[in-house]
């Protein structure tokens, strides 16, 4: 757990990132994911190094040689610092950038790029995170999470970091387990498979002792794509920095059509958490055809090019949902029997265009649609104030779909306002108007209730074909019964009088107060 002086040293070196001119923060989490990476090479190389020592064996392959000493942490760190940033600038960096057999974050530093923008900076961040134990995966990863707390902006493709309760919850309902393979098919900052592995380690201790499932949990176990380096580099340094040591983050975009001889990934997965973006369209152009596909749709055979109309001009390419697209993919990558909980905005669940329409009919009629939860609009803010959902479902590519879970999340623990504010202070009870999560959690693991519950209620099941004949509408608002209850209120008349009796009160009040006055 962070002390509140690392905190304050944190919020310190970000505040001088801001005023040296590096006011993205992304880019100020990537400037010091590369020193802590730096950090780590050299300390990798001195656990080597005691080991040669204590065995008599020579040290193989080492990342710095005799004639670089001079690169390692430990040795630049105490320097002046226009010395330092010239070494880390000049040599240091230039080196790791070559590194790409030191795991997944070193395989995305190609086209990275050094900004630390001052001497005086550079040395205060190095200082900084000297002087945190990074023997201590909990303190390390508690160090990261926390830089990752302060990003505030969206990302250009409707990118934006799962608020930290939302994620635990879905883990939580899906229950991961040590034999399980994991994707995030939008992993951004690793997010979700960050509180998986938490949840494996807090759940299933024992059984990570155990040869293959420890192998399998460092280096199969997760798998996370994302198309933007930016965010594959701090998601593979956030699996890093909490001792994953090989996972799987890799670089893809994982809705086009796959070329050069690389293989579209299916029924590769058995359990699937995502919030993929949902801002914005991708041309039909783009998409791999069997995504297309399942949204009832066909590849234009012309090229772009070719494609105009009767007057010549070019025609607009048809677009579809991301958010769709990517229901289609996860579909597709889930092994028969995998199960997914994957974040969409409410349009997905009531859409009326063909695409809309289709999706929702794999879910209910190919597929087993487990629940649908109801979050409020606030739960992304301040990135979108966009009301979502969350569909729980399982891929048996033969139906299943009996009777449909919907609960009407009202509170989530925070302020639903820009500020999201913790409702509950620590040490605190939690109740249920202000957070329902323990409550959803709680009764999913007691779904046999809730065929009992009737539609007026917070949850409540729905029959396949009440959503059928729906056209299959997955809306909460579509089945959520509302009870109205009369009032009766006095005749006019009735009222009229009681106004009047105030009035003439109020009128000898202040005919007594100007008498007190005189």
């Amino acid at each position: 757990m962070l002390t509140g002086k690392i905190r304050n040293q944190i919020d310190q070196v970000w505040e001088m990132f801001w005023t040296g001119g590096v006011s993205n923060p992304i880019a100020v989490i990537e400037q010091i994911s590369f020193l802590l990476f730096i950090r780590r090479l050299d300390e990798l190389q001195r656990t080597a190094e005691r080991r040669s020592q204590a065995t008599g064996l020579a040290l193989d392959n080492p990342t710095f040689g005799p004639d670089e000493q001079a690169l390692r942490w430990n040795n630049f760190k105490d320097k002046d610092p226009d010395q330092m940033l010239e070494i880390v600038r000049d040599k240091v960096f230039p080196k790791i950038k070559t590194l790409h057999d030191q795991g997944s974050f070193a395989e995305h530093m190609k086209d990275a790029i050094f900004g630390v923008p001052s001497a005086k900076l550079l040395d205060q961040v190095v200082q900084l995170l000297s002087a945190i134990n990074m023997d201590d995966k909990d303190t390390k990863g508690d160090l990261y999470e926390y830089l990752l707390s302060k990003l505030q902006q969206s990302g250009v493709n409707g990118q934006f970091r799962t608020p930290r309760n939302l994620i635990q919850m879905m883990v939580e309902l899906m229950q991961p387990k040590p034999g399980d393979t994991i994707c995030d098919p939008s992993s951004g900052t690793c997010g979700f498979l960050m509180a998986t592995a938490e949840y494996i380690n807090q759940h299933h201790p024992k059984e990570l002792t155990r040869p293959e499932h420890r192998t399998h949990y460092n280096s199969n176990l997760f798998t996370g794509f994302d198309f933007d380096t930016h965010m594959l580099r701090i998601g593979a340094m956030n699996m890093m920095l909490h001792g994953i040591e090989q996972p799987r983050i890799e670089y893809r975009d994982s809705l086009a059509e796959v070329h050069d001889g690389e293989e579209a990934i299916t029924e590769a997965y058995s359990l699937i958490l995502a919030n993929p973006p949902f801002k914005g369209s991708v041309n039909v152009d783009n998409i791999s055809p069997d995504l297309l596909k399942a949204l009832g749709k066909v590849k234009p055979t012309k090229p772009s090019s070719e494609a105009v109309d009767k007057n010549g001009k070019k025609k607009k390419r048809p677009t579809e949902k991301s958010e769709l697209l990517f229901l289609a993919l996860i579909m597709r990558q889930l092994k028969i029997g995998g199960r997914s909980a994957v974040i969409v905005p409410d349009g997905v669940l009531f859409g009326s265009t063909k695409a809309h329409k289709e999706i929702r009919q794999k879910l209910i009629e190919e597929q087993k649609l487990d629940a649908v939860i109801s979050m409020p609009s606030g739960v992304f803010k301040p990135y979108a104030g966009v009301s979502t959902a969350i569909l729980v479902f399982t891929k048996t590519n033969s139906g299943g779909t009996d009777k449909v879970w919907f609960y009407d999340m009202q509170a989530d623990g925070y302020s639903l306002d820009d500020k999201r504010t913790p409702l509950v202070k620590e040490g605190e009870a939690v109740t249920h108007s202000l957070d329902n999560i323990p409550d959803i959690l709680a009764r999913w693991d007691n779904l046999a209730d809730e065929h009992t519950h009737a539609r007026t209620e917070q949850s409540f099941m729905v029959d396949k074909e009440a959503i059928v004949s729906n056209g299959y509408d997955l809306s909460l608002n579509r089945y959520k019964e509302v009870i109205y209850t009369e009032i009766d209120y006095d005749a006019p008349k009735v009222i009229m009088e009681r106004i009047k009796i105030l009035q003439t009160a109020m009128d000898k009040g202040l005919s007594e107060l100007e008498g007190v006055l005189e």
